[in-house]
Parts: structure tokens; sequence; C-alpha cells
């Protein structure tokens, strides 16, 4: 019987890169994205392992205009494999016109490669996901379950007070959505409305029968934290009803090991399957200067994500920054 062998890797796993997302793919390749501390372009890294996506060369994919749509803070890409083919999801402001400035008029935007290898081949625009109101928008991610795909997003309802709330819909391709739109989690509790309401970054876990999605909330500084929706995998998702929402933050700063402001964060696995992990930024010190997004010291990282006895996901804390090492269960089969 051949040895159990150690996953791990040292935190940061890739520096100065917020709304890390990394996607395990079926050529036993990690893919890495997330947002330059510019936001003026998309990035695609790959590697082996977790340890070795620091040390991985990041491929520019597509860089933003220099006025209009998508020209100014280019925001939270996501990479996902659909139907044979790559999709980075994205969120774009403008550039100022005269005496305006369209820095935050963010809207949600497709790209697509039919490349077996993203870094590779060529990225088509896809153009703007349409939802139904033209406002503030940001932070997609999709999910398939039982033969349909979902996509989930942050937005400003113009009727609703606040900065943006978690919406989910049926997708009817990869950059269109269908169907009904509906909302399933508004800023309401106290660990959520710091600095501004907000429920963003959404991710998703499908797991023990159950449908998790975690988000961040509040704002981007040291009380950036993160709670967690919960439904059953049997249950309508485009029903509100179906989502129980915590009460209190999942995962928050940890001033003990030096991790402010975990957020927005992805899910992997191991090569094997068997070990969830988290992935997340943060930084290593609580006062930032000025505003907070443009402090490009949010570090990804990543930490062994374990289950409560009924089924649902054991976020802990955020580890101190080093070596991160567990067995899995099974070698990785080469």
């Amino acid at each position: 019987m051949s040895e159990p062998i150690p996953l791990q890797w040292n935190n940061p796993i890739v520096a100065q890169r917020a709304d890390p997302w990394v996607y395990l793919h079926e050529d036993g390749y990690y893919y890495f994205t997330g947002s330059v501390p510019s936001y003026d372009r998309i990035e695609v890294r790959r590697a082996r392992t977790l340890a070795e996506l620091s040390g991985a060369e990041p491929i520019v994919v597509w860089r933003k205009y220099e006025a209009g749509p998508m020209s100014k803070n280019i925001w939270a890409p996501e990479i996902h494999f659909i139907d044979g083919k790559w999709y980075i999801y994205f969120a774009a402001g403008q550039a100022r016109e005269g005496e305006v400035d369209h820095s935050f008029r963010h809207r949600m935007y497709v790209l697509e490669n039919e490349s077996p290898n993203p870094l590779e081949g060529t990225w088509t625009e896809k153009g703007q996901v349409v939802t139904k109101w033209d406002s503030f928008a940001l932070d997609a991610t999709t999910f398939e379950h039982r033969g349909k795909r979902y996509y989930v997003w942050a937005q400003q309802d113009p009727e609703i007070t606040g900065n943006s709330n978690l919406y989910i819909s049926e997708m009817e391709n990869p950059w269109t959505l269908t169907g009904e739109q509906v909302m399933i989690t508004t800023p309401e509790y106290d660990w959520e409305v710091i600095g501004f309401l907000v429920n963003e970054g959404a991710a998703v876990l499908k797991k023990n029968g159950k449908i998790f999605i975690s988000y961040s909330a509040s704002a981007t500084d040291y009380n950036y934290n993160m709670g967690l929706l919960t439904a059953s995998e049997d249950a309508d998702l485009l029903d509100p009803a179906s989502w129980v929402k915590g009460k209190e933050p999942v995962f928050k700063t940890n001033e003990a090991s030096s991790q402010y402001g975990p957020g927005h964060n992805s899910f992997t696995t191991s090569p094997d399957g068997e070990v969830d992990i988290i992935v997340y930024h943060a930084r290593t010190y609580k006062e930032t200067v000025g505003d907070p997004l443009y402090d490009g010291n949010r570090h990804a990282r990543a930490q062994i994500l374990r289950w409560n006895e009924d089924g649902s996901p054991d976020f802990g804390s955020p580890v101190a920054d080093g070596p991160i090492s567990v067995q899995q269960k099974e070698p990785v089969k080469g």
C-alpha cells in the first residue's frame, strides 16, 4: 500500500492578489486568478500544486479599455470551465469622462476561450450579463445543480438602502440570465453593515446534501468578514425561503494570527478531492492609509476547511502566515 503524501503550502500562496479564485481542473492543474492591485487587467496562472502557484508565471488574458465600459477598476475575476469552454466572469467600472467619475459604475462581463489550455488561445468578449436593473453589480459566480446552471451575484437595488445584496438566477447560457432573479440576502446584522452595507463575493460549495454560499460583508478594511447561506439540495433554489442565513460571521479578523479582513473566498480541494480548502484574501495589519480598496496588500491565502458533525462547514479562524500541511487519505495518482 502506498504511503499518504502530505498536502502542503506556505501562506500567502500568492502575494497582492485580492478576491482569489482557485479552480482545480480535470487536467490536474490549479488555475488561479484574482484582482491585481492596479485593477487594470486580468491574469491567469496555473500550477500542479497550491504551493507552486506563487512561482507560476501569470499570463495576461485581457486588459481594460481606455474609455467607456470596462475601462476602470477591473475586479474579482473568476475562471470556470463550462460545457467544454473556459469562461471568466468579472466586474468593471468606467474611466472618468470630463467632470464625471464613473469609477464605480460597475457592471458584470464575461470572457470565453475555446482552447483546452486557458493560458493559450483567444479570449472573446461575450458582453455584459444583463440583470433587471442597470445598477452597481459585481462579484458573479456560477454553479451547476441537477442539470441547471445558476448565477449568483451582488447588486444594488435602487429601492433598497445599501450598497449590495446577493441575488440568484437560472442561466440560459454562460453569459445570459433567464427567468426570475431573486434576492437571497441583504445586509441586516451589525457585522454586515460596518462602513458599508455590503453582501458580496459569493462562493458556492455543494456537500452533505446541502448547498452552501459563503459571502463577504462590511467595508474592505479589518471589518471585512464572511457569512454563510445554506439550502437543501432538494430545495427550490430560486425561492428565497430555501436559504437559511447564519446570524453570526463564520470567518473574521484574527488579531492573534495577524490576519485582518479575511474574505472574498473561493473553495477548492486537494488533488485527490479528499480535503476541502478555502482560499481567501487578508492583510497582516489592521490600519490602512486612505481608501483600503487601494491598499494592494491583500494577499491570497489557503487553509483547510473542516466539517461539523451536522454536516455544516467549520471555517475556524484565519491562521498565521507560514507552512500548512495535512496528510491526504490517498496518494495523488500521477
